[in-house]
């Protein structure tokens, strides 16, 4: 690693100093340098997978994959809206507006990959679902509209998987496959076999043109700490909170060679409070392993009192600003290894908070919010509305 850092400071001394080049070729040498720095990070990143060993408690130096990214403003989008007439309204919004990209689901929510695939290893431990009929055909038409293209890829919450391989997932003592009150189904974050499959589809989409791999559900089921006796599932001596930084810590090292980037989704409070022991996220260690954290902080998700509000999602420019103030705080200690921040915001109303607890979300709300991310130096962002149907006029700064 010491030689190809060496090598890189050799090459960087041959563009600078006093040169007899002619300043009209000043351009010039500025691409051979980006060619020459783009080459310096691949050669480091597939130096990471062959010599790196996966280690929560030692995370490799970070190297990006993709240096040239844009400034990601981003949407998102339901694999039926991509493959629906509703694309058609959402790409309008991004040719006429800053937005710039979509997070769009290649693995959803329960579990289904979302377009017809002929990767053998996918379609046999998991099922495919054509909500997208022609993906190639999806890709060109990012592409057209020059959108930044995520892959959002559900992991460990897995009700198609869990059905299908129950003995990679939690059973109950009856050895029926263990489901939340929602009706949901997880797989075990302690399978090595869950893994590979994940990142297999998350290598797939690279492949189809997919810039980002976006994983959300990179956890335990909620309040598995008050289960996790009762239920039969595989583990090692490893703590929840280790396994999980480390499917991440791989799945980076596995994607980075194909040079797409890496994200998580997380609890947006889990950036103001401890590790959460009970589903295995630590802010801290899984922000380490990844090129771009997502923090959720819809304002609707946070309870009384956060920020010294009574009603949060009442007053988002507040709640927004408290939460980027405690996710600086929580990663300026990693320095190097600090990823870039890009929370989920709300374009949603949350009525279900009941009467006098919630208002209705509009233009100013989503922009009360962008405004308390840029005073806090945060530039990227994603708009959650899980119908797709994003608030007119807003002003993407």
């Amino acid at each position: 690693m010491n030689i190809l850092w060496a090598l890189f400071a050799m090459a960087l001394g041959s563009f600078g100093g006093t040169s007899s080049v002619a300043p009209d070729l000043g351009h010039s040498n500025n691409s051979q340098l980006s060619s020459l720095s783009n080459s310096f990070n691949s050669a480091i990143i597939q130096s990471q997978k062959e010599q790196v060993v996966v280690d929560a408690d030692n995370p490799p130096a970070k190297v990006d994959p993709q240096p040239d990214a844009p400034v990601v403003k981003g949407i998102y989008v339901t694999a039926y809206s991509a493959g629906g007439a509703r694309m058609a309204q959402l790409l309008e919004l991004t040719d006429q507006t800053e937005l710039n990209a979509m997070v769009i689901d290649i693995k959803d929510d329960l579990g289904y990959i979302t377009y017809p695939t002929k990767n053998k290893a996918v379609n046999n431990m998991g099922e495919a679902k054509a909500f997208i009929q022609d993906i190639n055909a999806l890709m060109k038409r990012l592409e057209k509209h020059k959108v930044y293209p995520i892959a959002r890829v559900v992991v460990f919450k897995d009700t198609i998987l869990a059905k299908k391989n129950p003995e990679l997932s939690f059973r109950n003592k009856d050895g029926s496959v263990w489901a939340n009150g929602k009706g949901d189904s997880f797989v075990n974050p302690y399978s090595k076999e869950v893994w590979e499959y994940n990142i297999e589809i998350a290598k797939e989409a690279a492949k189809l043109g997919f810039k980002e791999i976006q994983f959300d559900y990179v956890r335990f089921p909620e309040g598995f700490e008050t289960r996790a006796d009762k239920l039969k599932y595989t583990q090692t001596k490893q703590s929840r909170v280790d396994v999980v930084a480390e499917f991440v810590q791989y799945a980076r090292k596995e994607l980075a060679p194909l040079g797409v980037r890496v994200s998580v989704d997380i609890f947006g409070y889990a950036a103001s409070v401890p590790a959460a022991e009970g589903i295995g996220q630590d802010f801290v260690k899984i922000s380490e392993n990844v090129d771009v954290i997502s923090p959720m902080v819809y304002p609707s998700h946070y309870s009384t009192g956060w920020y010294g509000v009574k009603d949060p999602d009442k007053d988002p420019y507040t709640t927004i600003k408290g939460s980027m103030k405690d996710t600086h705080k929580k990663l300026d200690p990693t320095k190097e290894l600090k990823p870039i921040i890009r929370p989920w915001i709300q374009d949603f109303t949350a009525s279900w908070l009941g009467r006098g607890h919630y208002i209705k979300y509009g233009k100013k709300q989503v922009e009360d919010q962008i405004k308390a991310m840029k005073e806090m130096n945060v530039d990227e962002y994603l708009l959650w509305n899980a119908s797709n149907r994003y608030t007119p006029g807003v002003q993407y700064k």
